[in-house]
């Protein structure tokens, strides 16, 4: 059984939130008594507003990325699960200016259910919502069903983008259009060492053998694709390498953006580790790294492993990726 800091189960997220926002209070605000957060300098006139969210215990996915130059509010259902209807309804009012607004999250069942029913309720009363579903986790399902795969680990590089582009004015079919490349391009797998926990338990969401990993494990304990002995740091890297560049694919002259993201509990010894091994092995293979981005960006819980995020990068996805934050 896990050991956490916390209270009242009941109000997990409610403090988490709160603590949040008195640590940035200058930048943030939370919408009312919501499990929201918006942009403090809200509203912004004139451009596509940008709504992320999903459950919360993958932090700092999804309230920390919100602010100038990414997204406009994020909404917070319970510990994995995913956020109500009308908390996403109110988020998107909250940020409407006039041009629309996106909705960009991960691609699972709940998450979709509500943010539809969420986007109706805002279309009924004539605000344009248009969604993007993130889905880089190859591991989910076959290259042919594409759209059925979970989003996990581009998710902020992918906020960044959109925010970027809204913020210089992009209109909303021109941002769709790009974040929809922008997710195309991007592909991730993860191999897992160790469960997570929920926190109102303390008990294990799955079970993994002693001496055992597992490749392609989902954020919440989905079955992953592979499970082996304990491998070295080398070894994985290249493995999560090798299903990665085979199935957009990628190939020599291409130049990427590299994620070495942390579940929770690895330690960033062993993720620098990790990164030289995916410098070597895509140096050797003709692929260009233009940045790499290593920490934890989307955990869940103490779960102990890593997940590798490649997005092949063309000039329009650079340029806004590029752009401050």
């Amino acid at each position: 059984m896990a050991r956490k800091l916390i209270n009242n189960p009941n109000d997990l997220v409610n403090e988490l939130i709160e603590g949040y926002i008195l640590f940035n209070s200058s930048k943030v605000k939370r919408l009312g008594d919501l499990n929201v957060i918006i942009r403090a300098d809200l509203p912004v006139k004139d451009k596509v507003g940008i709504v992320i969210g999903g459950g919360s215990g993958h932090e700092p996915l999804f309230l920390e990325y919100v602010g100038k130059g990414i997204a406009d509010a994020a909404v917070h259902g319970q510990i994995f699960a995913a956020p109500s209807p009308d908390l996403t309804y109110n988020a998107i009012k909250a940020v409407d200016s006039g041009r629309g607004v996106i909705l960009l999250y991960n691609n699972y069942a709940g998450d979709v259910l509500n943010f539809n029913i969420a986007q109706e309720m805002a279309a009924d009363e004539g605000i344009n919502v248009q969604t993007v579903l993130i889905n880089d986790e190859i591991s989910s399902a076959p290259k042919e069903r594409m759209e059925d795969r979970r989003g996990t680990t581009a998710d902020h590089l992918l906020f960044k983008i959109a925010g970027a582009a809204s913020g210089e004015d992009m209109d909303m079919d021109s941002l769709v259009r790009l974040l929809r490349k922008a997710v195309y391009n991007s592909r991730s797998l993860g191999v897992s060492l160790s469960a997570c926990s929920l926190p109102q338990t303390g008990f294990a969401t799955f079970t993994l053998e002693d001496g055992k990993m597992e490749f392609g494990m989902g954020l919440h304990g989905e079955a992953g694709v592979k499970k082996v002995d304990l491998m070295s740091a080398d070894d994985t890297a290249k493995t999560i390498l090798d299903y990665i560049i085979d199935d957009l694919p990628f190939k020599k002259d291409d130049e990427v953006l590299v994620v070495v993201n942390g579940y929770g509990s690895t330690t960033r010894m062993e993720m620098f580790i990790v990164t030289r091994k995916i410098y070597s092995y895509l140096n050797g293979k003709g692929i260009s790294i233009y940045s790499a981005e290593v920490g934890e960006f989307c955990t869940s819980q103490e779960m102990a492993g890593v997940s590798i995020t490649l997005m092949k990068l063309d000039a329009e996805i650079k340029k806004y990726y590029g752009c401050p934050v």
